[in-house]
């Protein structure tokens, strides 16, 4: 995470360690930068980014759509294609108030018990967000819905990305 200030940083921290606690390698960093100005903060940005390019050889790296209207997560996305070029990205959508939702074009069918798992850490793990009106479980279950259905997930339920290139060996 790169803008966790106050509590968003123990947030981060405890989000992490919970979803990697089966994990063979993991590394965790929180950056504290300042949220909403990343736009303008560009050269500290990619000099951390690119930082951790040169430290870090991740399987697959999970950042935001490149397209996704909030000017944090947009600098993130491609800033992370800048620092890692040779590295399967996948993007992925986050539902709020921008109306920015897209046609991702890599889908993962989940099962109905993890996607009861991804909800119910989603709402325990990032206090700080259920202020707004869209980080509701029931806002996460549409969305699982709308792209299991996309999918053709016998579930009927799935994640999804987007992946601008993939290589295949």
């Amino acid at each position: 995470m790169l803008s966790a200030p106050g509590g968003r940083s123990a947030e981060a921290r405890r989000s992490a360690d919970l979803l990697l606690q089966a994990a063979r390698l993991a590394s965790v960093r929180v950056a504290d930068f300042r949220e909403t100005y990343f736009p303008y903060l560009g050269h500290e940005l990619k000099t951390y980014m690119a930082q951790l390019g040169s430290e870090l050889k991740p399987d697959v790296i999970f950042t935001h759509w490149r397209k996704d209207l909030h000017q944090d997560h947009r600098t993130i996305g491609e800033l992370t294609w800048n620092c890692f070029r040779n590295h399967l990205i996948l993007e992925y959508e986050i539902p709020k108030w921008d109306g920015d939702m897209g046609r991702p074009n890599v889908f993962m069918p989940l099962g109905r018990t993890l996607c009861e798992r991804k909800v119910d850490h989603l709402l325990e793990a990032f206090p700080s967000q259920t202020d707004k009106d869209w980080f509701t479980g029931e806002t996460f279950w549409s969305l699982l819905r709308l792209r299991g259905m996309e999918a053709r997930s016998s579930s009927g339920y799935a994640e999804a990305f987007y992946c601008r290139k993939l290589v295949l060996n």
